[in-house]
């Protein structure tokens, strides 16, 4: 049943009803000025304002007094706050003192020592305002609860907190440089009773509630005021990011609180504390002049700058009421239209970082989804507050928010190469979109991204998650009513069977969705939070990520995240001589994507049963041509396998050894000859730092390994629980001369939030790997594999996989025949030279070409980026490269040519124009 909920009607009559004329200037003026985004026409003189007037007081009294759901957002935030404030009365000193402060020393200037603090010197009239541990947050102390904290805390043994390191968790010292971002968590935590007490005081006229948020206010920031730019002893990168409070200013979000804290507090300081509003207003200003100073422009960072720096300059008066002329207005432009050195405008924002075409921001997949829905919370902020919309002047946002479902795996989670984790699709960039199309009367967008929204919530009928007890809940938050005209979107209108963001190099091939459906991600390292991985591999199987990534395993400073989780050996790809590696974080690696197929992003019109990319990649640590071709051949409603053919070589020779790397879930791993037997590997010590290799390779434990020529297969187990099918991947790989296999236990895998249904603790357990180390070259001796996934319950589709060579002998070449129980059998060609390679009657320049034949006699002729190919009688001759598939199916003709082709069989010959997939005729 359709839900609704009678919502606050916030500024309803300024902004009436958006017309047809309004609609035709806001597009003739965004065509005319692209870059300049108007600032509001009028701007709120009273306080609050960030999210509420004074006139609009009376309305969000009736909403609380008539709705359940406000109610209960206003009870939740008084159990959270009335104890306090009630303490407060009687003991004033009880939640001041909790302030992390230099209460003793009064310290003004705070010095770092690169990532840690190091200590802080001059004095100041009162106490000032601590500086956090350490730029990186892992730390064996935790945040203890307030009534653990010690009044007053300013001691030369540091901070007394509780070890979680130790059995039952015991408070002691612990030096500041030791303690993460604790002393910032326990002022953050005030600051937010503090703003809970203020706008509950505005609400409700309860003059205790201001005096507690005045107290905390005023300690707070007259102990700011004084507060000096820290300083880095090393005078190193550190310099350019530190904020008043962290060591980088995108988490001086305190000061959003601080700002809302001061806005509902206005008027009650005007009464009581007017002397001190210029004060406050020069340390807001100062704050925010800090902001803007330093930080990382080319990435999210300038995002959550803005994002601080909106709500701080809201709290402030005109531009008019300060000598400097830096108000309100200044910092609202500042952040929409200027570009200085670390924070850019809005528009070179997002032209640096997106892809026009496809919508796609240049950063891994968990800070890309990130990035865009925070733009989109953004710009629903901005117009909630000051009835501005910009979502016009920022035309790329529908198509970034509208791309998000290509991050998809069949079973629901996104991709997650680089810093990212398997989870899934959230959607407040949906929610956001709607909400801006209600407010603005735009119901094509409404309609739209109502359409988009139903396809990932589960409540379909538009029944939503209570609100949280937080005052946002009252305004940017609150609960999303769902139009019942309009119906759930198609899926395949936003996923597609391939898609290609060059942008952030990565490709993307998928079948089907569910358990049977199948998909193959390819990530270079461009962008940023990307890791070292080379041509990396993401691969799914029966309902599992199977060959995933496994996160970033710890925090961006700690050695195995350096050393092991951002490196070539914990991803599936090839590493060169043990010592493959550049730069990870923001990396500018990419992969030359060489030939797929279908075109990224069409949706009709072609062969569903095959894709194919093939990617090129300089491995630029020992200058590596490698390549890799990866195909998707579906079998059946139930089955299907993966070709992967990886090359790799030295471009100036000497090469040592070549090691294919692949990483899959399960309890166990078997490494086989071909038959199935159990091959006997030993202990090695070959894999390892010693010899002038990564530091990854000692992370890797219980490495064993064998030599062998033959072809061998892996098989991995996911044991699920008693009743259920257990799920297998299994991988053939071509033997070759030179050839050492390994079975490998890699640390654990990260990336999953919770088990993701799993049978045991992935994120503990050791990440079962085969290695495949070919000694020399691995260019005419490449990794040829074929990965099929299965169940218990049905079994492996496959029953025979085998060689050939080409009757030619180019030696670039690889011939495979696969053999299904189905009674299919499927050739495959693939070369990297273009040159005709021979088999029994079929011929091939092409560099992939599988030729398939059914039991029934219906049969496929796929060709990749080739020119000329004969197989099943017929001769398929194009002047150029190209992609081009012929099916012979239910006696009839199907042909998709991306290249004009003509079609010989004995004497009769047709040529075909460029098309899609259609019935042709021939003899």
């Amino acid at each position: 049943m359709f839900t609704t909920y009678k919502q606050i009607p916030l500024k309803t009559l300024k902004r009436g009803i958006i017309t047809f004329g309004l609609c035709v200037c806001t597009m003739v003026l965004q065509a005319q000025n692209q870059e300049k985004i108007p600032l509001p026409s009028e701007l709120e003189q009273g306080y609050p304002r960030i999210y509420i007037t004074q006139s609009e007081k009376k309305d969000l009294l009736k909403t609380i007094k008539k709705e359940t759901w406000a109610q209960e957002v206003s009870n939740g935030i008084h159990n959270r706050i009335d104890h306090y404030v009630e303490q407060h009365k009687t003991d004033p000193e009880w939640m001041v003192s909790r302030l992390q402060m230099y209460w003793k020393t009064k310290s003004t200037n705070v010095y770092v020592n690169g990532i840690n603090y190091s200590h802080a010197d001059g004095e100041a009239p009162v106490p000032t305002v601590r500086f956090v541990g350490s730029r990186d947050y892992t730390t064996p102390y935790g945040t203890p609860k307030l009534e653990d904290v010690k009044p007053y805390m300013d001691d030369p043994r540091g901070l007394w907190l509780p070890n979680r390191s130790k059995e039952g968790h015991p408070f002691e010292w612990a030096e500041i440089s030791k303690t993460g971002r604790v002393i910032y968590s326990i002022n953050e935590r005030i600051i937010e009773l503090g703003r809970d007490a203020a706008f509950m005081y505005w609400l409700e006229n309860d003059p205790a509630f201001a005096q507690f948020a005045f107290d905390i206010f005023h300690t707070y920031m007259e102990g700011m005021s004084y507060r000096s730019e820290p300083i880095d002893l090393l005078n190193g990168h550190i310099q350019t990011l530190v904020g008043f409070t962290n060591f980088q200013v995108i988490h001086d979000n305190v000061l959003i609180h601080v700002a809302e804290l001061y806005d509902f507090l206005h008027p009650y300081i005007e009464v009581n504390h007017a002397k001190d509003i210029a004060m406050y207003d020069k340390t807001i200003k100062r704050w925010i002049d800090q902001i803007i100073k330093n930080g990382v422009p080319q990435n999210n960072w300038n995002l959550h700058q803005a994002k601080i720096i909106l709500k701080a300059a809201m709290v402030l008066q005109d531009n008019k009421n300060y000598n400097d002329k830096k108000g309100r207005e200044y910092y609202i432009d500042y952040i929409l239209n200027v570009t200085s050195a670390r924070q850019w405008s809005l528009n070179k924002f997002l032209d640096y970082g997106y892809d026009k075409e496809n919508g796609v921001w240049a950063e891994c997949p968990g800070y890309s989804m990130g990035v865009t829905k925070d733009l989109t919370h953004f710009i629903e902020d901005f117009n909630n507050t000051f009835d501005h919309n910009i979502l016009p002047y920022m035309p790329v946002m529908e198509t970034a928010v509208k791309m998000l479902p290509q991050y998809l795996f069949p079973n629901g989670q996104t991709v997650a190469f680089g810093d990212s984790n398997y989870g899934g699709l959230y959607t407040d960039a949906f929610s956001d979109m709607i909400r801006m199309g209600q407010n603005t009367g735009n119901k094509e967008l409404e309609e739209e991204f109502t359409g988009l929204y139903q396809l990932f919530t589960e409540d379909k009928g538009g029944k939503m998650r209570k609100p949280k007890a937080d005052i946002s809940s009252f305004f940017a938050s609150k609960p999303l009513e769902l139009n019942p005209k309009y119906k759930k979107g198609k899926l395949e209108d936003y996923i597609t069977q391939t898609f290609y963001a060059p942008n952030v190099s990565w490709h993307v091939q998928r079948m089907g969705t569910g358990t049977d459906g199948m998909m193959v991600s390819l990530n270079g390292s461009l962008g940023n939070h990307m890791h070292a991985n080379g041509i990396n591999m993401e691969l799914y199987g029966k309902g599992y990520v199977q060959g995933g990534d496994p996160g970033k395993g710890a925090g961006y400073l700690q050695p195995i995240y350096l050393e092991y989780y951002s490196q070539f050996p914990a991803h599936n790809t090839v590493m060169v001589d043990g010592v493959s590696s550049y730069t990870e974080m923001l990396s500018y690696h990419a992969f030359d994507l060489k030939g797929e197929y279908p075109k990224s992003e069409q949706k009709t019109g072609y062969y569903k049963d095959i894709t194919y990319s093939d990617v090129y990649f300089l491995e630029p640590e020992t200058q590596s041509d490698q390549t890799r071709l990866v195909s998707i051949v579906k079998t059946g409603a139930e089955t299907g396998y993966y070709i992967d053919v990886f090359r790799s070589k030295k471009q100036k020779g000497g090469d040592k050894f070549h090691d294919y790397f692949y990483h899959n879930l399960g309890q166990s791993m078997s490494i086989m000859d071909a038959n199935g037997k159990p091959l006997n590997l030993t202990p090695s010590e070959e894999m390892g730092f010693a010899g002038g290799h990564l530091y990854a390779f000692d992370y890797m434990w219980d490495k064993k390994s064998i030599k062998l020529e033959d072809d061998y297969q892996a098989e991995w187990k996911i044991d699920m629980a008693e009743g259920q099918d257990d799920v297998f991947m299994n991988l053939w790989m071509k033997g070759e001369a030179g050839r050492e296999v390994f079975s490998i236990k890699s640390p654990p895998h990260k990336a999953f939030k919770g088990n993701s249904g799993l049978p045991y603790e992935v994120d503990k357990a050791p990440y079962l790997t085969m290695a495949a180390r070919q000694h020399g070259v691995a260019w005419e001796k490449p990794f040829v594999s074929v990965y099929e996934p299965f169940t218990s319950k049905n079994g492996k589709s496959i029953v025979n996989i085998s060689s050939f060579e080409d009757e030619n002998q180019n030696s670039e070449f690889v011939g495979l025949e696969i053999s299904s129980k189905s009674g299919r059998k499927d050739v495959v060609f693939s070369s990297v030279n273009h040159k005709t390679a021979t088999y029994k009657d079929m011929q091939t320049d092409a560099t992939y070409t599988l030729v398939g034949t059914e039991t029934n006699g219906d049969w496929v002729i796929f060709i990749g980026n080739g020119k000329q190919v004969k197989a099943k009688g017929y001769t398929i001759s194009a002047t150029e490269l190209g992609n081009v598939v012929l099916e012979f199916k239910n006696g009839e003709f199907l042909l998709d040519n991306e290249v004009p082709v003509t079609i010989t069989k004995n004497n009769s010959e047709k040529t075909y124009s460029v098309s899609e997939l259609r019935e042709v005729t021939l003899n």
